[in-house]
Order: structure tokens, then C-alpha cells, then sequence
């Protein structure tokens, strides 16, 4: 059974820059999969902020609120996800959930497609 440990949260000023590390372990076995990172605030859905899928390059994978700033890669050989996130802003505050979706060639933004879940990392961004 696959599961999901990410790393790399922590509190920034704004303007700042965090990278989130997302690791399925002990590893994917599916040629096609896609993996996201989620966002959640107290009072509010969970937002996917971006995700990438296993094959194909041609997707845009980031939501509207952080395109510009953040950026998604997958390292294949190491089962990992990164979320590079520049120019920090306040409202980028939330607890972060790394995501997986296993057998599926297309990605969905909605959190319930998803069924593997990491525990989650703490971004907290002060103005």
C-alpha cells in the first residue's frame, strides 16, 4: 500500500520562498498516476493548488492563485513531487496536502479523486 510523506513546510515573511517535497513510498507501480498538492484553511474547501500527471507535458497545472509563483515537478525515479513556491503571500497561509491519484491518466482538481493522502505541512507566510 502506497503512502505519501511530505516535507519541507515552515513559516516565511512574505515575499519569501519554501519548496514542499512529497515522497510515495514504498513506490508507484502504476505507468499512470497523478499527484497534487492541496491546500486547506480553517472554514474552507481544500483547493488543489497544482498537480502533474506521471505522462505528458502539455497540462497546466497550476491553480490561478499561484500561477507565476509556484511551479510542480515529478522525479520519477525517486516517487517524489515537489512544489517550488516563490514570492510568498499572506493568503498562501495553510495547511498543505500532498496528493495521488494511482492508475489515472488525467488529473482531476477536485479532492475527492484523489485517494492517498500525505499527513500534511504547515505554511505559514507573515506580512
Amino acid at each position: 500500500e502506497v503512502r505519501l510523506v511530505e516535507s519541507g513546510g515552515g513559516s516565511v515573511q512574505a515575499g519569501g520562498a519554501l519548496r514542499l517535497s512529497c515522497t510515495a513510498l514504498p513506490y508507484i507501480s502504476d505507468e499512470y498516476y497523478c499527484m497534487a498538492f492541496f491546500r486547506e484553511t480553517p472554514g474552507k474547501e481544500r483547493e488543489v493548488v497544482a498537480y502533474i500527471p506521471s505522462v505528458g507535458e502539455d497540462r497546466d497545472r497550476v491553480s490561478d492563485a499561484v500561477r507565476g509563483r509556484f511551479a510542480i515537478s515529478l522525479d520519477k525515479a525517486k516517487n517524489t513531487i515537489y512544489l517550488k513556491m516563490d514570492r510568498l503571500k499572506s493568503e498562501d497561509t495553510a495547511m498543505y496536502y500532498c496528493a495521488a491519484d494511482l492508475g489515472s491518466g488525467v488529473c482531476g482538481i477536485r479532492a475527492r479523486y484523489y485517494s492517498v493522502w500525505g499527513q500534511g505541512t504547515q505554511v505559514t507566510v507573515s506580512s
